[in-house]
């Protein structure tokens, strides 16, 4: 379980293919204090510590989470936003997450608005997949408000010290992004779902 705020900016160091997984060496400035077998949330999603060395740890991608998130996408030298699993006696800063992502939305437009920054994107609603104005959202790890939302896009504000702190900072239009919703939205979402369909078949 996370929280959705950001410890250490990651950098990748080495990519390296075995069958359909995918082996990621990060070199950051809590690396040395992970210990291999534990979770770390990397741009959102949860991944187990293989290995760890001095100043670069190494975690593996199955075909699974590949297919789900934009870990494929990353390239050598690119930043990760990382946060350990949190403590169950630590204040819950952010919201409720899971490091399990949702699915992947492509970021519109950018805009500053002095001194803060607009981020708009496109996704693939669903109905377990729900968005809510001042609803919470994890963007690559982040916790982060709902703004504006639509049927198939919504926004984010920025505030500078996460701007200056996580991915966001080279984020660009075009890119694409891991999305979880609200766990309490997903289980909402499905609850009514269930029903719809249970009610649907005693018609």
């Amino acid at each position: 379980m996370f929280t959705g705020i950001i410890e250490a900016l990651g950098k990748v160091e080495r990519l390296e293919k075995e069958g359909s997984n995918l082996h990621l060496t990060i070199s950051s400035a809590i690396s040395d204090q992970l210990k291999i077998d534990q979770s770390v949330s990397h741009n959102g999603v949860c991944l187990t510590v293989i290995e760890q060395k001095e100043d670069f740890h190494i975690v593996t991608a199955i075909e699974e989470t590949l297919k789900r998130t934009n870990l494929e996408a990353l390239q050598i030298g690119e930043a990760v936003n990382l946060e350990r699993a949190m403590q169950s006696s630590a204040r819950l800063d952010g919201h409720m997450v899971q490091g399990h992502v949702d699915a992947t939305a492509t970021c519109l437009a950018v805009e500053e608005k002095e001194g803060s920054w607009y981020f708009k994107f496109d996704y693939k609603p669903s109905p377990e997949h729900l968005l809510v104005d001042k609803g919470s959202i994890c963007i690559n790890g982040v916790s982060l408000t709902v703004v504006e939302p639509t049927d198939t896009t919504f926004s984010v504000a920025i505030i500078p010290y996460t701007y200056a702190h996580t991915t966001f900072n080279c984020l660009n239009p075009g890119d694409k992004v891991n999305l979880e919703f609200d766990i309490i939205g997903k289980y909402v979402g499905k609850y009514f779902q269930t029903y719809k369909n249970a009610f649907l078949k005693e018609v």
